[in-house]
């Protein structure tokens, strides 16, 4: 994804810079022609959330303590984020009252393995209750075994650059596993792993810039406080080492969730920009090498490919561009453009051969009058997608909430409900109950924004 030079690093400039841590035309007319869906599969309409995003108090997890230590480079730490640790019924109430059919949410490894080979058994019981309970609402539970976060004891011994982390992750994705994997409707292993290299793939090598320096200063100071020489974090620090021993950790995870139930689909989801290549010596082929086909290729051995895409990256010959001046803009100034996510589906099958799934799309709007816009033309272009041969499972918005965004904090608006800062009270926004309509309706055929 495309570099963003902004004074408030927001979710999308995070996966951008891969740092560690306009008017909607009218909607294009449904075509007659039969949409692609792999057989014998219903298409899943659906919301995400992940864990240390919404449960707030997420105490053991890297993440955590990154907030806490100073310095720090987070807006402000997550706290009790949206309480979803208890409000859980609520919000895949939610999911089901809108007339969508899945809810994607994630596991907690450092709840379920707060200590190295202590498991909590009552988190796993935690889990499954909320498999087992979009079941009884009729829900497909599509679970992410890692989204993003890991055990503070897990960073503190190396991360995913210690020798034995993928064996580490293939014992907590087996206690999982053994645990739900019997209900669970789809699995995720990984969240975004691909999404550091966004930050790396233009230089050989990293931008020693002040913001840099800063995320040094507080993951040193996270070592510290560890009690350790390091404290290593995909997103915290320069990601090439960590990826040989992230994709082994995958096939590892596979290999244990398969061996408890071999007929669970399973895949990753990747961070897709809809990449345009400007000018003839555009670095476009470079950036795809790095950031995406070491991922594509080890997704040709999964059930599906994850999706996850939020807008266009315009590339040069030596990086990230700017992009053309009559480009569409919002009022925010960022490029209009929903449409990306059908682009970039054709992409990701094209390059793996296998069917789609959209774990991730939306938009960061306070007015919500944009995010109702922006839905039905994201939705038409994947519809557009299936009607010439993709083979798509479902389309899942991010997020069900407004929620902690990272280093953003709780500035970033992406949720399709609104939570009160102070009493944790859901208002569902306009834009929810018309992805709900179009998913009700089957498509956006007939289906006019609020």
């Amino acid at each position: 994804m495309t570099v963003v030079k902004t004074s408030r690093i927001d979710r999308r400039s995070f996966l951008a810079t891969g740092a560690a841590l306009g008017t909607a035309g009218a909607m294009p007319a449904y075509a007659k022609t039969r949409a692609a869906t792999p057989r014998g599969a219903q298409f899943l309409w659906g919301a995400a959330t992940a864990a240390h995003q919404v449960e707030g108090n997420n105490v053991n997890a890297d993440i955590w303590l990154l907030e806490q230590v100073t310095p720090t480079v987070f807006a402000e730490p997550s706290g009790d984020a949206d309480d979803s640790l208890h409000r859980w019924r609520e919000d895949v109430g939610i999911v089901r009252g809108l007339g969508l059919t899945c809810y994607r949410f994630s596991v907690e490894w450092s709840r379920i393995e707060p200590a190295k080979g202590q498991f909590s058994q009552a988190y796993l019981d935690y889990y499954s209750r909320i498999v087992d309970y979009c079941r009884e609402l009729g829900l497909a539970p599509v679970v992410t075994f890692n989204h993003f976060t890991t055990p503070r004891w897990f960073a503190a011994s190396g991360g995913w650059i210690q020798k034995d982390a993928p064996a580490l992750f293939a014992r907590f994705a087996d206690k999982v596993a053994r645990a739900m994997a019997g209900s669970i409707s789809h699995a995720v292993t990984f969240n975004e792993p691909n999404l550091a290299l966004g930050g790396v793939w233009p230089t050989e090598t990293r931008d020693n810039s002040e913001f840099e320096a800063k995320v040094a200063a507080m993951t040193a100071a996270a070592a510290r406080a560890s009690g350790s020489d390091r404290f290593d974090v995909l997103n915290a620090g320069d990601p090439r080492p960590m990826i040989p021993g992230l994709i082994e950790a995958h096939r590892q995870a596979r290999a244990a969730i398969k061996a408890v139930r071999g007929d669970l689909p399973l895949g990753l989801s990747l961070a897709l920009s809809d990449d345009v290549g400007i000018g003839p010596d555009n670095a476009l082929g470079r950036k795809r090498k790095i950031v995406y086909e070491p991922f594509f290729e080890l997704a040709r051995d999964d059930d599906f490919i994850g999706v996850q895409t939020y807008g266009r990256a315009f590339i040069g010959k030596t990086g990230p561009v700017e992009g053309p001046k009559d480009t569409p803009r919002r009022a925010n100034g960022g490029e209009w453009y929903p449409s990306a996510i059908g682009n970039t589906i054709r992409y990701a099958h094209e390059a793996t051969g296998k069917p789609v799934l959209i774990t991730e799309n939306g938009i960061d709007a306070a007015d919500d009058t944009e995010r109702a816009r922006f839905i039905p033309e994201a939705i038409a272009s994947v519809e557009k997608a299936r009607i010439d041969g993709v083979p798509v499972i479902g389309y899942i918005h991010w997020s069900l909430l407004d929620n902690f965004e990272w280093l953003s904090g709780y500035g970033p608006k992406y949720g399709l409900v609104a939570v009160d800062r102070k009493t944790f009270a859901r208002t569902i926004k306009p834009s929810a109950r018309l992805l709900g309509r179009i998913a009700r309706n089957g498509g956006t055929r007939g289906i006019a924004g609020e």
